[in-house]
């Protein structure tokens, strides 16, 4: 299934503007909530729109609508619309986006191993404070 990508994706792809690999792929995966729902959807499989706003409590319709716009276009997830009474969609991970699994496990990883590092500067810093 070939895919078109973001305007802004491709006007760049066109102009060679991107002077590296590596900022392609964190223009794939920009977005507050893209990472995340790439991890969500390796491990738990397909997820409708709902189970995905109730996964995140800091999100909004409209960006979580843009995040998942933004990551089919770019082929990273797969919209699936069920005919039905009352309309099913379901997203899910692409082949090219299950690439980005190993990826965003190693993030979390990191996250888990460091989290609590940064929780104590935090910590220390409020406790100066007062």
């Amino acid at each position: 299934m070939p895919i078109t990508l973001r305007e802004s994706l491709n006007q760049r792809l066109l102009n060679k503007d991107f002077t590296c690999e590596k900022e392609l792929t964190l223009s794939l995966i920009s977005g507050k909530w893209k990472v995340v729902l790439i991890w969500h959807l390796a491990h738990e499989g397909p997820l409708r729109f709902g189970q995905m706003m109730r996964l995140f409590e800091n999100i909004s319709q409209r960006i979580l609508t843009k995040q998942l716009r933004e990551m089919e276009q770019d082929g990273l997830i797969l919209r699936k619309v069920y005919d039905e009474t009352i309309p099913k969609v379901e997203y899910s991970l692409t082949e090219l986006g299950m690439t980005l699994v190993p990826i965003v496990d190693a993030m979390w990883l990191w996250g888990q191993e460091h989290m609590s590092y940064y929780a104590e500067k935090v910590r220390v810093k409020e406790t100066r404070q007062i």
